[in-house]
């Protein structure tokens, strides 16, 4: 019997120090080959965008599966998880889970990336997947400042109320000083300027896995001490960041490299640039914490699959 779960259950279940923690795990296991991630991909059905990604990470006892569909506006996601005999256990309403464990990644890059102590942090966007932004960068790091900035004056506003941050009235104000920034949009365009980030800072661009779209600068690519990617393969179809600025993928570093300690981030005065496109890896990370904790609660609905 597999389990399904409703984004409700997930909502209930899922603790984002358990998700950030697990894709940290999952991810380091990626860094030294014993779990295996292939990259999102597309067909386009009329009027629509049908996308899949897969994944097994043998240590959290999981295989599985990504699906989700865009069409007339609305997006619906599925994850499929298998245990390593090939039995379905769970089928899971993916969109919530999605956004925790894209703010766990981000979580995990900010904590292993950037050196300890108190720091502003700056976000560039202010919908859906902001929040869990927020809320992982919190979990993982001592804020002391978190601006936020989003071209709509009135989500910014009701956004900083719910998450209690401090508005930005531009994004150069946000990302002037920051220890750290993300963007988190559904922009085609840069959102911030290289001369804006602090020497030395991290700069997360979390928002896009599109080819076509690019949430960073050619300048702040081509000047970063280096780029960190979630994995080179995914980067090179989907990392519009580095295409548009013309950045040689092979050159990137992967996060489970540095994870591992089998790769290690150069010093220097540069930015440092971690592309964080979201790997099916992630979800199954994420699944295993949610499918623990319903199991636990008995949560969820028995189906028979198989």
């Amino acid at each position: 019997m597999a389990l399904l779960l409703r984004e409700a259950d997930v909502e209930r279940l899922a603790h984002m120090g358990a998700v950030i923690d697990a894709v940290e795990a999952a991810t380091t296991d990626l860094g030294r080959g014993e779990a295996q991630n292939q990259p999102r991909r597309r067909v386009f059905p009329p009027g629509g965008v049908l996308n899949v990604m897969f994944a097994t990470w043998p240590a959290g006892g999981l295989s599985g599966v990504k699906s989700y569909t865009v069409a007339g506006g609305r997006a619906r996601f599925l994850v499929l998880l298998y245990d390593l005999d090939g039995a379905p256990v769970a089928l899971v309403e993916a969109d919530r889970l999605g956004t925790f464990r894209t703010g766990a990644a981000t979580a995990v890059a900010a904590r292993r990336l950037t050196p300890p102590g108190p720091k502003t942090v700056a976000v560039i966007g202010a919908g859906w997947q902001a929040r869990t932004q927020v809320a992982a960068l919190r979990a993982a790091l001592d804020i002391t400042e978190l601006r936020v900035f989003s071209r709509t004056p009135e989500r910014r506003e009701r956004f900083v109320a719910e998450v209690g941050a401090a508005a930005a009235p531009s994004a150069r104000a946000a990302v002037r000083g920051a220890d750290g920034v993300v963007t988190i949009t559904t922009s085609a365009e840069p959102v911030l300027e290289a001369a804006w980030v602090k020497p030395g800072a991290l700069v997360v661009a979390a928002g896009s896995n599109f080819p076509n779209r690019a949430e960073l600068p050619r300048d702040l690519v081509l000047g970063a001490r280096a780029v960190v990617v979630d994995q080179r393969e995914a980067a090179r179809l989907e990392s519009g960041d580095l295409l548009a600025a013309g950045y040689d993928v092979d050159r990137a570093l992967e996060l489970g490299e540095v994870l591992a300690g089998t790769a290690a981030v150069p010093g220097g005065e540069g930015p440092l640039v971690f592309e964080s496109h979201g790997l099916a890896l992630w979800d199954l990370a994420a699944g295993r914490v949610v499918l623990d904790a319903a199991r636990a609660a008995g949560a969820g609905r028995e189906i028979p699959l198989n």
